[in-house]
């Protein structure tokens, strides 16, 4: 199986949208049959969990269902939330998965941050008890879509001030901090022990695209990239800015058990079936180099 060269984390990608993904018996024969032994979920893992296992694939991680229920002030539809995700990790947990992925997106983005934040901090307070339950962690990844929070240091140093739960961890996603200018190395050296799931995805930034049109605005009369914008693109790793064998060590160093899932979003590869499994198997390859 595909592993990294330092640290000998175990290789695998998430799984997509596209329709040859779809078919998750076609998937699972197509990562054993090239030697991938790692699949992230989706929002099915309490039935998909059942196959994953039985044919032998680690499971990086899971989504978790209804993020923005739990940051909202409707305590009907936070209590909703809750429950169903409570139910969720115990059905899934039973294949042996341990990791939920989501992004802390508000169910109402027009409220001031600091308000969400507050939302967020009581949410996850309720959550917490039935992730210690059932052996269950958070994987929060730092996309920084509209309203979303615990996308920089700042958030999540204070989320983990707020929630100390050692439930509560990271989806190391390098792709998001190179776009928003955040070093991700420094970031991981200083949150290396909150890492439980990591994203093989990289980010290539265009220094002229930077002076020609800032990073705040769009272009008036030039499109952007697939996956990105005129300043800067996802690729997989390999083709971006990230530091990947200092990035290993780092985890190394740090004990890192978890796994390098490839989230192919590349304009290059996501072409199609046939480009999209090799955008997948030529990530692998580089990171299995690392």
């Amino acid at each position: 199986m595909f592993t990294t060269r330092t640290g000998s984390f175990p290789i695998g990608f998430r799984r997509g949208w596209s329709d040859w993904q779809k078919d998750l018996d076609g998937l699972i024969a197509w990562a054993k049959a090239n030697d991938i032994g790692v699949i992230d979920l989706g929002g099915d893992a309490d039935v998909a969990g059942a196959k994953t296992k039985a044919a032998g694939i680690r499971v990086g991680s899971a989504d978790l269902p209804t993020w923005s229920g739990l940051i909202t002030a409707d305590k009907g539809k936070q209590a909703d939330a809750i429950a169903k995700q409570a139910a969720y990790v115990q059905a899934a947990g039973a294949y042996g998965i341990d990791n939920y992925f989501l992004v802390m997106l508000p169910d109402d983005v027009s409220k001031p941050r600091s308000e969400n934040f507050g939302l967020m901090v009581e949410g996850l307070s309720q959550l917490v008890p039935h992730l210690e339950k059932h052996g269950g962690r958070l994987v929060i990844e730092g996309w920084p879509g509209a309203g979303a929070l615990c996308c920089t240091p700042e958030g999540y140093r204070a989320l983990f001030k707020a929630v100390p739960s050692k439930t509560v961890g990271i989806n190391y996603d390098p792709s998001h901090l190179i776009r928003m200018g955040i070093d991700p190395i420094r970031f991981l050296e200083e949150f290396a022990d909150r890492v439980y799931h990591v994203h093989g995805k990289d980010t290539e930034i265009f220094p002229e695209s930077v002076y020609e049109y800032g990073t705040e605005q769009p272009g008036t009369f030039s499109n952007g990239h697939g996956f990105g914008s005129l300043a800067w693109r996802y690729t997989i790793p390999g083709h971006g800015q990230m530091r990947w064998l200092k990035a290993f060590q780092i985890l190394k160093a740090a004990g890192y058990q978890g796994a390098v899932s490839i989230e192919l979003e590349d304009e290059n590869f996501n072409t199609g079936e046939a480009g999209e499994k090799q955008g997948i198997l030529s990530g692998s390859h580089f990171l299995a180099s690392c």
